[in-house]
């Protein structure tokens, strides 16, 4: 069945307050946010500008990406010390790291998976297994066997610990959900996961739900006709909303933008305060083509203003406490 994507009518500027969101991909531990761009200090390290950023425009929490063993390691940490929380994985394009580590890919699983047992409970805790799954569009990091190996054995830390994944999925849909069911992840169920980032189509999308799993966008989930499409399709109770800061902005070329221009001025200055372009920079500013946490606001109106009729709050509050449910965040439950 096609979907129509209906543009509404622009909303009246006055619609203001503060709208809750957990940002649940965003990668904190990425050296940008202290002003380091392609290994080069560039400005004056402004993380904490950043975080006071996206406190302003609502992020209630945020769930800090762990790419690798190491990056998971430094995610958890940093979670620890802010009160967020992270998940522990290898992503698909990093996947040579188990043949490579010492000790091998069985060492290597064993050290995720000691990461992931010293750090269950409390602030700061491992809530999903990831980011892993399949990415054929850069097999030139890894092949196409050696992530399907890996995302596999990822599953089984998943199952062990009965914790939902976090999962990635480029271009290798049919591998993807077949390797998924193959390990029992077929069938709808509790904590299944969340497929984030997503850019697929919207077949893969009710594919994905019908098999139990959440669908996470970000501003490169919103790029084309299609992909809006795509993003109309999610179910409420399947939605989920992430930056992938430092990465996937929103901008004028985006099919989005359309949408995001109706976003209110009392809105607008908080998801999307005024930046500076490097080399200039001031403090208190963003750094322009830098996403930020606080741009989950724009996301979220997206999918609002895509779901005609459906009030801005209703779509952030069911997402908020979508989001708690999958990953375990009781503590915010407010």
């Amino acid at each position: 069945m096609s979907v129509t994507v209906i543009r509404s009518k622009p909303v009246p500027a006055e619609l203001s307050g503060t709208f809750r969101f957990i940002d649940i991909g965003v990668n904190l531990t990425d050296a940008v946010f202290h002003g380091i761009h392609h290994g080069k200090k560039k400005h004056e390290d402004d993380f904490e500008a950043m975080l006071d950023r996206s406190r302003l425009a609502g992020v209630q929490s945020m769930v800090i990406t762990g790419g690798s063993l190491r990056e998971s390691e430094t995610a958890l940490s940093l979670a620890a010390q802010l009160g967020f929380f992270a998940t522990v994985g290898c992503h698909p394009t990093r996947s040579k790291e188990f043949d490579e580590y010492p000790g091998g890919p069985e060492a290597y699983l064993q050290a995720l998976d000691s990461l992931i047992s010293a750090n269950l409970h409390g602030k700061g805790r491992v809530v999903a297994i990831g980011e892993c799954g399949l990415d054929y569009d850069r097999t030139h990091f890894a092949p196409e066997d050696v992530q399907r190996r890996h995302f596999r054995s990822q599953l089984f830390l998943a199952k062990k610990y009965k914790l939902p994944l976090f999962l990635h999925s480029r271009a290798a849909h049919e591998d993807f959900v077949n390797i998924l069911r193959e390990e029992g992840f077929g069938e709808d169920g509790e904590r299944k996961g969340v497929v984030h980032s997503f850019t697929g189509s919207v077949e893969e999308v009710i594919e994905l739900m019908d098999m139990g799993f959440h669908i996470s966008v970000n501003g490169c989930s919103l790029k084309t006709e299609k992909n809006l499409l795509a993003a109309k399709a999610i179910r409420p109770d399947k939605l989920l909303l992430e930056t992938d800061a430092p990465w996937c902005s929103m901008t004028s070329t985006h099919a989005s933008n359309t949408l995001l221009e109706t976003l209110p001025v009392s809105l607008k200055s908080k998801y999307f305060p005024s930046s500076t372009k490097l080399p200039s920079f001031m403090m208190g500013k963003p750094v322009k083509g830098r996403n930020e946490p606080s741009a989950i606001g724009g996301v979220a109106w997206v999918i609002h203003r895509l779901n005609e009729g459906v009030p801005f709050e209703k779509v952030t509050e069911k997402v908020y406490k979508n989001t708690i449910e999958l990953f375990g965040l009781d503590e915010l439950q407010v």
